[in-house]
């Protein structure tokens, strides 16, 4: 699978026509309700189509020069720790509060900040506030109190119609794969571009790259029924990734698959890291989370009770 990662876009474009043809396509007002009507419940969207996606890039590191002889000098001051993280947070929670009307208590004062290129783990058990967390960044629920910011957006006064623009930012992974059991495995990457108005030409070029880069390739035209459970949660990354979205939040991604194939898609959810995406993965185990030694948020009872780095929070 490997083979595929570093492989560029155009490679794609003369084989492009192979993959089925688009969809009918119907008004990208109508299309892009369905789409959060079925992911995200009823929402006011807006009708206005956003520009086609960028290209996906790999990162391009610099090379770095050998550092010069430094003079022998006297030691200096003590001076202020520089942050790990500098800049601006690409998601920041302040005295986050969420209690449902039934009275369940589900976050309680949440403070943390999340940057750009980072892989965060969220850990704890069932009913500790991991849902919560995750409906709150996707603006399925707003807080009692407290302050939210994601990716520019703040949740105490974004628009019902700005926030299919903020979901535009993020690609969703979930644990059920939810995939259109009717349409090929193209088409069910591609649907995610098409609500967004992008050409044909760009769903071609991307969906076909953003298949390879997950290892099905060769399943293009096959549809959810035919694929094991690990490969339909392939096409789930697929589509999440395919309109190069800011940051990637997946929803217990192993849940319904193997151990084995749970490996793999981590590792997978790593590479698109180092590809600059910042991930943001809920799960419950804990192993796992151990063996890949990314930063560790653990909530229990709505609280967060642990944040560290390499994995220290996992037990």
């Amino acid at each position: 699978m490997n083979e595929f990662l570093s492989k560029e876009t155009d490679q794609f474009s003369a084989t492009a026509d192979m993959n089925p043809s688009p969809m009918q396509s119907s008004p990208a007002q109508s299309v892009e309700d369905a789409i959060n009507l079925a992911f995200f419940g009823p929402q006011e969207q807006s009708a206005a189509p956003s520009p086609d996606p960028q290209p996906i890039e790999p990162i391009a590191m610099p090379l770095q020069q050998p550092a010069e002889p430094m003079p022998v000098a006297a030691p200096a001051a003590p001076q202020t720790p520089v942050p790990k993280h500098a800049g601006k947070p690409l998601i920041e929670f302040k005295g986050v509060y969420k209690m449902y009307e039934n009275g369940t208590k589900a976050l309680s004062d949440v403070n943390l900040q999340i940057h750009k290129g980072e892989f965060v783990f969220v850990v704890g058990a069932s009913g500790a506030g991991k849902s919560t967390f995750i409906k709150l960044l996707t603006h399925e629920e707003s807080p009692n109190a407290g302050e939210i910011l994601v990716n520019g957006f703040r949740m105490s006064s974004i628009k019902r119609r700005d926030v299919p623009k903020l979901r535009r930012t993020m690609g969703i992974v979930f644990q059920d794969f939810r995939l259109i059991p009717t349409m090929t495995v193209f088409e069910n990457v591609a649907f995610a571009m098409r609500v967004t108005g992008a050409s044909s030409r760009t769903i071609r070029k991307r969906v076909s790259y953003a298949l390879s880069i997950v290892g099905l390739g060769d399943k293009a035209r096959n549809l959810p029924t035919e694929l094991s459970g690990g490969e339909q949660q392939r096409v789930g990354l697929a589509r999440a990734l395919v309109n190069n979205p800011t940051m990637i939040i997946a929803d217990e991604p192993t849940g319904n698959v193997d151990p084995n194939m749970s490996y793999e898609i981590v590792e997978l959810l790593m590479e698109i890291n180092r590809r600059g995406t910042t991930i943001i993965m809920v799960t419950h185990e804990h192993q796992l989370v151990r063996d890949f030694g990314r930063r560790v948020i653990m909530i229990e009872h709505g609280n967060i009770v642990a944040d560290n780095e390499n994995g220290g929070g996992a037990q």
